[in-house]
Order: structure tokens, then sequence, then C-alpha cells
């Protein structure tokens, strides 16, 4: 990984959520000196948003611990790096582990959801562990910028999403599932440039805390994990070239994190051989940002 003042090309892509195919750097979702160990070998998972970005390196991981993977994506927008990440899966999976599907969906609507699950429980007959990841961000340099329909958009795809794939894929989960809902450093130092984006990850974190208090009983445990800033395409899809360059300079390390430095976090929460004594919490791969 790069250390040390670590400068991106300027760049900047104009549509949301971003396409991790056109960044330069690419996005680092591997590591050749990650070592698997079966932690997931049998499980069904399903990802959204993992198409790309900390998505993208999750369904890598995951694939590489014997998890059959599922994942989502806009369609349109993103086909050539969904189509890109069933490659890789499909090279990395196990040979028990049964072929990858990519579901294309605007999550931010509770039939999508139910749609998504729907397919995914009639190809694979269960989900065991649910990725809530899927999201989207805006600058504002005022509150007053916000309006109603960028709010509900925003608040759609970040938080609303995450209630209706819980809800449906609860359905079909057992005692020893997992769910992880991505939030963010900003749901706890703040952010004046991404106001409303922030206040969905606020969220995040009290909707994995208050969902773990629902399902202890059940054995199914849910956490959280909030990353710093992380080179994926939210990035030049939300920033303007010359912050793009210096995107991560802020943070102690001085450098912006890469996707698989992120993706081992949920495969720690994922596996009930790691993490087996652990619910409502949310780990931080951040840099030492506070």
């Amino acid at each position: 990984m790069a250390s040390g003042d670590q400068k991106f090309p300027p760049q900047q892509q104009k549509t949301q959520p971003g396409k991790e195919h056109v960044m330069n750097p690419v996005p680092q979702f591997t590591n050749p000196d990650y070592k698997s160990a079966n932690k997931l070998q049998g499980k069904i998972a399903l990802i959204t948003g993992g198409d790309s970005g900390i998505g993208r390196a999750v369904c890598n991981l995951f694939a590489l611990e014997g998890a059959t993977v599922a994942f989502t994506y806009v369609k349109g927008h993103e086909d050539k790096d969904a189509r890109d990440t069933l490659e890789m899966i499909k090279r990395a999976k196990s040979n028990e582990a049964k072929d990858p599907m990519a579901i294309p969906a605007d999550l931010g609507y509770d039939e999508n959801c139910k749609r998504v699950v729907d397919e995914v429980v009639s190809a694979f007959g269960r989900i065991d562990i649910l990725i809530n990841n899927a999201a989207e961000q805006y600058e504002c340099g005022t509150v007053e910028e916000i309006d109603e329909p960028r709010l509900e958009r925003v608040f759609r795809t970040n938080i609303f999403s995450y209630f209706f794939m819980a809800r449906h894929a609860l359905k079909h989960m057992k005692e020893g599932s997992s769910i992880i809902n991505t939030t963010s450093v900003n749901a706890y130092k703040g952010n004046a440039k991404l106001l409303d984006y922030t206040s969905t990850k606020g969220a995040i974190v009290a909707f994995t805390r208050g969902l773990s208090l629902q399902l202890v009983s059940k054995g199914i445990r849910v956490n959280g994990v909030a990353p710093g800033p992380i080179w994926t395409p939210l990035i030049p899809a939300s920033f303007k070239e010359e912050e793009t360059a210096q995107f991560g300079g802020e943070v102690p390390m001085k450098r912006a994190g890469q996707p698989i430095e992120v993706a081992p976090s949920y495969v720690f929460l994922a596996s009930n051989q790691c993490s087996s004594y652990i619910t409502g919490q949310v780990l931080h791969p951040n840099g030492n940002a506070t």
C-alpha cells in the first residue's frame, strides 16, 4: 500500500455512484499476500453495492473465504463494473461455492429490496450474511442547498435500503447469521460538506445498535464498519478535481485507504470463527482519523 503524502491525479466523474474502471489509479480490491482460511465456507452472502469500491473488495475476500456471493449494482451506470466483479468472483471462488449473481436494483424502494432477496433465496435457498453497503453522497456548502428531493434520495439509498434489505432478508436467515452495515467516520467526527450523507451514516450506527438488540436472542449478530477516507468511485463522483487530488491527506497516515484495507473487517465480523461474541459494535479502519 502507498504511504506518506499520497496524491491522486486530478479527476472528476459527473454521475453517482461513480465508475471504478475509469478511475486513475484503479482502487485496489485484492492483495496477493492475503491468506484465506475457509472462514466463510458454505455461507451465502448478499452484498449491496458490490460491483465496485469497498463492496467489490468484500465480494472478492468472501469468495476467497469460500462463500457463495450475490451482489447488487445500478443498472446501466455500473454494468461494466458489475461484469468485471462477476468475473473476479468466479476466479476467486472455491469449487464448492455456487456461481455468483449480480442483481441490478434501485434499493431505495421496499419492493426492489424484496425482489433482490427473493432472487437470492430462489437461487441459493437462504441468506447467511447480509452486507448493507450501497451509498451515494453529494457535496453541499450549507443546509439551505439540500432540498427535499435530494434529501429523500440520499436517505433512501443510504438508510432506507438498510431497513428494507434487513426486513426481507431476515425471513431467510437463521441462528449464526450476520448483518454488517457500512457507516462512516463522518458519523463520529461530522462533515460540513457532506451534511445529508453524514446524517445517514449516523443513522446507520444507531440502526446497527438497535437491530443488534432486537436480534441477539435469535443468534443473529449485527455489526458495522466505519471506514475513513477510502479510494472508491464515490470520491471522483462527489468532489472537484483539486479535492480528489488531495483526498485522504488530512488523516494522520497522510493518505487514503484502499478497499482491500477495509474488506478484512467484514470477513472478521461475518465469520463466527472470529467474532462470535461481537454484536452491536463498529470497526474503524480509518487511518487514525479522529
